[in-house]
């Protein structure tokens, strides 16, 4: 990955090519995305739109041609959160634009992709029929309702999820070819700010009272509380220098307990936006 960052750096002909070529192979457009990322994060807003245009054609090939979204709405995020990180170098702002685009990527998918939509949720309405026939007739008439609401946020969810990761490369790429460590500080000092976590936590309790999609909303406002609890967690553990095993070991219960650990790292989250919690553990001295 260093050698591609490297590549693409070169100019503006290496970097244009390799967003093009990449977005228009199936399944490599996160390369291309994470490439405008990193040229928007060192060259500037105007230079990664210029790099941008090439990956957009092929995206939008993808996106009306090909029925297909997602390298478009990814490459969509990337550019705005990096444009953000550009320009205020602040991570909270870049995480809450991309979840407010999210939420728009949520309400546009089924007006703009209503087939694409409608092949999912007849695929998850026969899978609960045949796996799950207890809750489908439990469900009733609202058993498709339901899953095309769960549907669309996922889609728009798992769209925000890679922005997300995206951007994060394409820092820790620049960090890694003209800061070293850069990012690793960034990231473990990350945590939202009172108001923004209280605004998190609003918008996830009010919204679907107000008739919007919860699960949306909960992708969405959950991701910028669960970013910052990753963050303390890691925070955490390279103050204490307690090595890598613990984040893997950390990483393997997220994936045994899911839901309840993601709960409690909302939870968490909250807390440390008030609480300052990292600055609170001593660094760990010297090895005797």
């Amino acid at each position: 990955m260093r050698a591609l960052a490297q590549f693409v750096m070169r100019g503006p002909l290496q970097a244009g090519g390799v967003a093009a070529v990449t977005v228009a192979v199936p399944l490599l457009f996160w390369i291309g995305a994470a490439v405008i990322g990193l040229v928007i994060l060192r060259l500037g807003v105007r230079q990664g739109i210029n790099i941008g245009i090439w990956a957009t054609l092929p995206a939008l090939g993808w996106a009306i041609v090909g029925n297909d979204p997602t390298s478009l709405a990814v490459l969509l995020l990337v550019a705005v959160m990096a444009s953000i990180l550009r320009t205020v170098s602040s991570w909270e702002k870049a995480l809450m634009a991309g979840s407010s685009l999210g939420i728009v990527y949520g309400l546009l998918l089924p007006v703009l992709y209503p087939g694409l939509l409608d092949q999912l949720v007849q695929a998850g309405v026969s899978f609960y029929e045949e796996f799950n026939a207890e809750m489908a007739r439990e469900l009733g008439d609202q058993l498709e309702p339901v899953i095309r609401q769960t549907m669309s946020a996922s889609m728009a969810g798992t769209f925000l999820v890679t922005g997300v990761g995206l951007t994060m490369l394409a820092r820790s790429w620049q960090a890694k070819l003209f800061n070293p460590g850069g990012f690793r500080e960034e990231f473990h000092g990350f945590r939202l700010s009172p108001q923004v976590a209280i605004v998190c936590i609003a918008v996830m309790i009010i919204g679907p009272l107000l008739g919007l999609n919860p699960v949306l909303l909960i992708w969405a406002a959950g991701l910028p509380m669960i970013v910052a609890a990753l963050a303390l967690v890691h925070g955490m553990v390279g103050r204490r220098n307690m090595g890598a095993q613990w984040l893997f070991m950390f990483y393997i219960a997220l994936l045994i307990l899911g839901p309840y650990l993601l709960f409690i790292l909302v939870v968490l989250a909250f807390v440390d936006s008030w609480l300052d919690i990292r600055g609170r553990i001593k660094p760990a001295g010297p090895a005797e």
